[in-house]
């Protein structure tokens, strides 16, 4: 971690730039609120960088001795950013933006108790040694199911002709329950791989299901 030009108090300050794990945070700016201190709780208004910046977002947090709480989130970066120094399978190199807008987030456990939001991947650009797949825009819907995330989509937030979604049980395994259908929106190498998914069904959609520990843990 590596941090510069910082400024201000502990109740109200700035940050020039912060970089963790070779991701960069320019202007980190936060304004603390002492009297959630009586209660128990630390809240705190945080805003980084600017509209016109590549990385910028901010939030309301709470942190407690119940967990953290997180209000009115919004977040927008670059995949790549997003993604940092990690290899994906297949020589896979995502482009796009990607913007986290939640509502409401409260920790629990494994994961949570409340989340209310969406994640919108912008200019979704997919390519690796099986082709290009220009995935264009999609919409995920963010909630909580018996303490895990839950990330769901379908065909009228996205124009992939995908249907599904996945669930972070715990803190290292995922479960993914999905299907697709070809459209004529739909990039050509990705309708060409529908048939490695095995035989659609009536309607025409073809499974995709995972279950099993998160790729990289």
């Amino acid at each position: 971690m590596q941090v510069s030009g910082v400024t201000g108090t502990i109740w109200s300050g700035a940050i020039n730039s912060l970089t963790v794990q070779k991701r960069q945070l320019d202007s980190i700016r936060w304004q603390m609120h002492p009297w959630s201190l009586l209660t128990g709780s630390l809240d705190v208004d945080l805003t980084v960088g600017h509209r016109t910046s590549a990385v910028n977002g901010k939030a309301n947090i709470d942190y407690s001795m119940a967990g953290i709480t997180v209000n009115n989130l919004r977040f927008e970066a670059p995949n790549q950013f997003v993604i940092g120094q990690s290899r994906l399978p297949f020589k896979t190199k995502i482009a796009g933006e990607s913007t986290l807008m939640l509502t409401e987030f409260k920790q629990g456990q494994p994961w949570c108790e409340q989340l209310n939001g969406k994640l919108f991947l912008t200019k979704t650009q997919v390519n690796n040694q099986f082709g290009d797949y220009p995935l264009g825009d999609i919409e995920l819907k963010l909630t909580c199911q018996a303490g895990a995330i839950q990330i769901s989509t379908d065909e009228t937030m996205n124009k992939l002709g995908l249907v599904g979604q996945v669930d972070l049980a715990d803190k290292s395994r995922v479960k993914l329950a999905a299907k697709i259908r070809s459209t004529a929106t739909q990039p050509a190498d990705l309708q060409k791989a529908l048939s490695f998914l095995g035989e659609p069904d009536a309607q025409g959609y073809y499974p995709i299901n995972y279950n099993g520990r998160v790729p990289g843990l």
